[in-house]
């Protein structure tokens, strides 16, 4: 492969035998033997030399590479002397440098030094004047001056942390903290001095002296300027522990508006009096509110829990609105910055709701709210910012929360019982097609009083309150459900013969078939629009109420079983008005199996049982139609439901017209696709505006239908031969079902004896079943 030759000697396959016929291919040839012979050898004696060449030269190469190693050896020894002497060289000069920079180093070591001595003598010096300085201005009370020093001094002393070892040092450090002491005790002492403990009357108003010394408190330990804090706002409420104790009349619940009108006036008596004699940064008047509000809510908790009696829901609801109403006047004054220490919970305030819950919630104490439908797709409203304050006082009427849960109870229980009176007074709605199904109104006066209960409790807790809100909630939309709507819907009757083949033919007649009346099939639309409406709603109130608890509670909150049960309603009246158009067209099919089939002379138009049935149907789907307006979905499924109801009864009663002549099977045959064309109409039938009928509705009717027609098309065939017979009916209905198959014979009027060969011939033919599918049925029509 690498030295590509054409020589024979050369190839893979060389074959001795080959070579030398080639060279003597015939006798005439072998006379120049020898030549051939000699040139062979003289070929032989070549490659010897060229192996002998090559030999001889791999020995020299073997010389020259010792040569070439030595030689690399050689250079690798001298390149090392000369790193070694740079290393060398190197040292020497790091040494010289070394002796030359060493008197520099010491120089600057002993600069540092001479800096750092005089930069600690100025600051002892600073030190020990400052120390003198402030005893004596602490001695003469000037606290304007010492303010500013004491910080310097106390920055200054800083400097020396590391030099207290040394007693000077540490003397000095002490007469500073010494100074401080005697600082805060003095001004303690002035502030108790302006402010005595004792008594509600406060003398004189604030003075310079005072207004420096807290300058001079923000320099000194925290702990004085919380006790300076503390003694002055205990003063200051000195009052209202006195007028509003739990003995006197006005600390009860009724005149809860005195305390916050108290405090407002304390408020703007302090910014008068003192607000420039703290500092801006001590939030003073924040602090006196929120204190306040700690008071407040501990002595309304304790009245509360002695006179727990007397709480009722009015005087309760009255006296946290007006909290609420007072948490948020503070979050609009203030900043809250004075309640980082974490003794009030800072709650989230829930955004405002969506359908029914669309309204501003400030605005719940107005009487009405009417809920639109269409208010479901209006967008939320930006979530409101936190109120720092929220809680702070109204907490403690948390506990009582039981009374409004109770009161809430009683009240959807009477407002269930009126709902129901007022639908038994007024009876049923009056039908009108205009209207489209109208909601019953009565759900929407509880949903709006769902939402009122809703935000007010949510104003007064987000805790366990609002679960046990829910628990109500949840109560009374079961009762509405089964009371209101279930409760309500027509009661059927199972009377439903009495008419003979002569009462179809009559038009008149035959609109008495419909079990429901008018109104009755009215109000059985209007409870499922209320229903959906109610199922709709309900998801939304059980969002809002997520909203609104707190996040550990979230969970607790599900109404599904709630929605489930407006599902069930909406499900029975669906089944309602499915079964009473059904009922109604139950005598026609009854005719359709009783007639004489076989006596049928000639094919005319369509019979009158179809057209008793199609009369039912214009009689009915229009007014569920108009009704149902507003919930298009449910009507599909009405349509759907009465088609997978009418088509397999209709089959059933064709199996039931035996025998049947070929002319008698042409006429079934024609009131079936009439029939079947109707049922396709049937969501539009009677409208004014033509709208395509739903494909899944389609599909049900032309698959039930066109094996109605296929039977009839079975039943019209000759039955001779047999085996074209069976073929032909495994092909148009690919049923293989004997049952199926033994109606059909039944319906030719074949005799028994046939009917056996025939179904023997029958269970021959059929195709191998599939494992499992052994004497199916025919396809189901849901």
């Amino acid at each position: 492969q690498v030295f590509p030759s054409q020589d024979p000697l050369d190839r893979a396959d060389f074959n001795a035998v080959e070579y030398i016929n080639t060279l003597f291919p015939t006798e005439q040839s072998l006379a120049n033997i020898d030549e051939v012979v000699n040139k062979i050898r003289l070929k032989i004696r070549r490659l010897d030399d060229s192996i002998r060449t090559v030999v001889r030269g791999q020995t020299n190469v073997g010389q020259d590479g010792r040569q070439a190693l030595e030689e690399a050896q050689k250079a690798i020894q001298q390149l090392f002397g000369k790193i070694k002497d740079i290393k060398d060289k190197a040292e020497k000069s790091e040494q010289m440098v070394k002796e030359i920079t060493r008197d520099i180093k010491q120089l600057d070591h002993a600069k540092r030094h001479l800096t750092t001595s005089i930069t600690t003598l100025n600051h002892l010096h600073m030190l020990a004047g400052g120390v003198d300085s402030l005893e004596a201005m602490t001695r003469r009370r000037q606290y304007g001056e010492v303010a500013n020093l004491l910080q310097g001094v106390v920055n200054v002393l800083e400097h020396f942390n590391k030099y207290m070892g040394i007693p000077q040092i540490r003397q000095l450090s002490e007469r500073v903290k010494a100074a401080q002491n005697e600082l805060g005790q003095q001004i303690l002492a002035d502030f108790e001095e302006a402010f005595p403990s004792q008594g509600t009357k406060r003398p004189g108003g604030p003075s310079n002296v005072l207004r420096d010394a807290c300058l001079v408190a923000n320099v000194l330990d925290p702990r004085i300027k919380q006790e300076i804090i503390k003694k002055f706002i205990k003063q200051h409420l000195s009052e209202y522990l006195v007028l509003f104790q739990e003995n006197q009349d006005v600390a009860w619940l009724d005149k809860i508006d005195r305390r916050y009108a108290w405090i407002k006036r304390q408020l703007v008596d302090y910014e008068e009096k003192y607000g420039r004699m703290f500092p801006q940064e001590w939030c003073m008047t924040e602090r006196i509110a929120v204190e306040f509000c700690h008071v407040t809510r501990a002595e309304l908790a304790k009245i509360m829990r002695t006179r727990a009696k007397e709480i009722e829901v009015k005087l309760l609801l009255f006296a946290i609105q007006r909290t609420t109403n007072f948490e948020g006047l503070l979050a609009k004054r203030f900043s809250g910055c004075t309640l980082a220490d974490g003794t009030v919970k800072k709650p989230e305030v829930p955004p405002p709701s969506t359908n029914p819950f669309l309204e501003d919630e400030t605005g719940t104490e107005t009487d009405e709210i009417v809920i639109e439908k269409s208010d479901m797709d209006k967008p939320k409203k930006p979530k409101v910012p936190d109120n720092p304050f929220h809680g702070i006082v109204s907490k403690c009427f948390e506990p009582h929360l039981y009374v409004y849960i109770e009161s809430q109870d009683k009240n959807l229980g009477e407002l269930i019982d009126r709902f129901v009176s007022d639908f038994k007074a007024q009876g049923a709605p009056k039908p009108s097609v205009d209207e489209g199904g109208a909601v019953l109104p009565s759900c929407a006066d509880l949903f709006v009083y769902y939402k009122k209960c809703m935000v007010q409790c949510s104003q007064l807790s987000t805790g366990e309150p609002m679960i046990a809100l829910t628990t109500i909630f949840q109560k009374y939309l079961r009762e509405y459900a089964w009371k209101i709507l279930s409760g309500n819907l027509p009661k059927t009757t199972s009377s439903s013969g009495g008419l003979t083949i002569t009462s179809l033919l009559k038009e008149k007649e035959g609109s008495e078939v419909a079990k429901f009346t008018l109104e009755e099939l009215c109000l059985i639309c209007s409870i499922l629009s209320t229903a959906e409406y109610c199922l709709a709603t309900t998801q939304q109130l059980e969002e809002k109420l997520k909203e609104k608890v707190d996040a550990s509670l979230v969970e607790r909150i599900n109404l599904t079983g709630e929605m489930d049960t407006f599902s069930i309603v909406i499900s029975n009246s669906i089944q309602l008005l499915v079964q009473d158009l059904d009922a109604a067209c139950d005598p026609a099919l009854t005719a359709m199996s009783k007639m004489q089939w076989q006596n049928v002379e000639h094919v005319g138009d369509q019979s009158p049982y179809v057209t008793s049935v199609i009369l039912h149907i214009k009689q009915n789907v229009p007014i569920i139609r108009d009704n149902l307006a507003s919930t298009r979905k449910y009507f599909t499924q009405f349509c759907i439901k009465f088609a997978n109801s009418f088509i397999p009864k209709f089959i059933n009663h064709l199996f039931k017209c035996k025998p049947i002549s070929m002319v008698g099977a042409e006429q079934l045959l024609l009131d079936t696709h009439s029939l079947k064309m109707v049922l396709l109409d049937l969501p539009s039938i009677g409208s004014q505006v033509v709208r395509k009928a739903p494909a899944s509705y389609t599909k049900i009717v032309v698959k039930g239908m066109t094996r109605a027609e296929m039977i009839l098309k079975v039943v019209m065939a000759p039955h001779e031969p047999p085996v074209v017979f069976v073929d032909n009916y495994i092909k148009l209905l690919a049923d293989c079902s004997t049952d199926t198959f033994q109606k059909i014979l039944d319906m030719k009027g074949l005799k028994r004896s046939e009917q056996s060969s025939m179904l023997d011939l029958f269970r021959q033919r059929l195709p191998a079943p599939p494992s499992g599918t052994e004497n199916a049925g025919s396809p189901s029509l849901s």
